[in-house]
Order: C-alpha cells, then sequence, then structure tokens
C-alpha cells in the first residue's frame, strides 16, 4: 500500500511541476509579447506553483518515512506541514500581483493582443486537467499536501478564465479590465491560502474528526464480542493517516487476560475496517464505570 502511494503522490508532483514549468514559459513570454498584466501576473503565480509543488513533494517524501524512536507516530505530519508552506508562498504571491496590478490600473496603455486570450483558453485546459489529475490522486492516497497543491492548481482555472474575459472587455474599450483582473487574481489566491491553511492548521491541531469517522470506529469496536460500550475516542492525524485512543467497556469480573485479548482484537479490526486508521491504543474499564 505505501509503495504504490509513493509511485502515486510522485505521479502527481511531477505532473505539477513540469506542466507549471511550461505554463510558466507560455504565460511570461506571451504576456510580454501582447502587452497583458493580467497574463504576466499568471506567470508569476505558475511559477509559485513549481515552488510549491516540489515542497508538496518534499513534504510527501519525509511524510512516507516509517516510525522511529523520535517519531513513534510516523513522519505523516510533514505534509500538513508542507500545505502551511504552500500558503506562505500563496500569500508572497498574491502581494507581488497586487502591487504590479495597482500601478498599471492608473497608467493609460493599449489593451492587450487577442494572442494573451488564446494563452488563457490553453492555461484553462491545461489546469483543468492537472487540477483534476492531482485531486483525484491525492483523496486516493488521501495526502493533505498533494490536495492543498491541487486547490492551488485550481485557482489557475479561475484566474485564466478572468484574463480570457480582461483581455477581450479591454480590446472592446474598457481598458482597466485588465489590471481589474489581476486584482482578482490576487484576492482569489489569497482566499485559496486560507482555505488551504485552515485545512492543514485543523489537521495539525487534531481537530475533532467527522460524525461518520466516530460512527466508524464505534460500528467497529462493538461487533467484539465482549465490548459493552467505548468512550473517550480521540484521533490525532499524521498526515494521511491518523492514530486513535479510545476506552472499551467490558464485564468488571472479566479476568485481565480476557480483557487484555478483547482489546488487541479491538485494535485489529478497526485498522482493518478503517483505511484513515494505522494505530489504535485501547483502554480496557468495567462497564458502566468511564471515570476511569
Amino acid at each position: 500500500m505505501d509503495d504504490k502511494r509513493a509511485e502515486l503522490g510522485k505521479k502527481a508532483a511531477y505532473t505539477g511541476i513540469i506542466g507549471n514549468i511550461l505554463l510558466t514559459v507560455l504565460n511570461f513570454i506571451v504576456g510580454i509579447m501582447a502587452g497583458s498584466v493580467a497574463l504576466i501576473a499568471e506567470a508569476a503565480h505558475t511559477l509559485s506553483d513549481i515552488l510549491t509543488s516540489i515542497i508538496t513533494f518534499i513534504g510527501f517524501r519525509i511524510g512516507l518515512k516509517p516510525a522511529d524512536i523520535e517519531h513513534p507516530y510516523g513522519h505523516g505530519r510533514a505534509e500538513a506541514l508542507a500545505g502551511l508552506v504552500v500558503v506562505l508562498f500563496l500569500g508572497i504571491v498574491a502581494y507581488e500581483i497586487l502591487s504590479e496590478a495597482y500601478k498599471k490600473l492608473f497608467i493609460v496603455s493599449t489593451p492587450p493582443d487577442y494572442i494573451a486570450a488564446v494563452m488563457a483558453l490553453v492555461g484553462i485546459i491545461a489546469n483543468s486537467i492537472m487540477t483534476h489529475y492531482m485531486m483525484s490522486i491525492g483523496k486516493k492516497i488521501n495526502s493533505p499536501a498533494i490536495i492543498a497543491d491541487a486547490q492551488h492548481q485550481k485557482i489557475d482555472i479561475f484566474s485564466c478564465t478572468l484574463i480570457l474575459v480582461g483581455v477581450i472587455g479591454s480590446n472592446l474599450g474598457l481598458k482597466f479590465l485588465d489590471p481589474l483582473v489581476a486584482i482578482l487574481i490576487a484576492f482569489i489566491v489569497l482566499k485559496t491560502a486560507f482555505d488551504v491553511g485552515c485545512e492543514n492548521i485543523n489537521n495539525i491541531m487534531g481537530k475533532v474528526p467527522s460524525r461518520n469517522i466516530m460512527a466508524e470506529i464505534r460500528r467497529s469496536a462493538m461487533s467484539i464480542k465482549g465490548v459493552m460500550g467505548i468512550h473517550n475516542v480521540r484521533i490525532n492525524y499524521f498526515g494521511p493517516y491518523a492514530a486513535v485512543d479510545l476506552h472499551i467497556e467490558v464485564d468488571g469480573d472479566m479476568n485481565l487476560r480476557e480483557a487484555h485479548c478483547i482489546s488487541h482484537k479491538v485494535e485489529k479490526k478497526i485498522i482493518e475496517d478503517i483505511d484513515l486508521i494505522r494505530i489504535v491504543n485501547v483502554h480496557a474499564c468495567p462497564f458502566n464505570e468511564k471515570n476511569h
């Protein structure tokens, strides 16, 4: 499973890096030729995509390292940390785009050439394909870093659409549209940075899991003969997987060996039933004595 996950994660990262290198070069060249500040802003944005894809790949690779003495729960949180570095780059890119577009907004200039609209259309198609591919892999292998990178990539679909509208509008007499589109792109970048940041901070801080996961844990634990109830369920996320601590309630007159055996069965059952969970720690206590 880990080998397959590593291979898929590598493909997603390489797709982001190679695809964005090509788009950065094309956006910059066409932006200069066409005189489009929005397309040049998009080139700066796709350049950041390359850097964040590299960061994503590094975080993903670190997250694959097995547990050791200093990191008994593994290195999975490296992926969430990589997602936060992506947020930092998004913030820097948004600032640079805003500052340049603001200047251009008050300078009278000729509208960009229609070749910029063609490049924007190419960008829409290319980024749609890349986003779909990376998001599907990120969800399949439950990688916070790759999902964050795919969300970052998704911005380019909207920004290229805005560029297309801006170029056409500028040539129809609305010359302010091109720099205005660049400003809108910057705000889209900031919104994505906020969303990605919240998601990865929640991952690191151990946000309460969804009701579905809690229900699955309860169902798995209660399916083991001798388990009369569960409580104190806690989940810690470690990038693509999670660790669970819970208390099971058993007959108070049960001997230690039997309670120990049931605890191990619960641990094994939860790991078998729920792909997200890799580590389970079970504490057995007497039925209806939840304070113990």
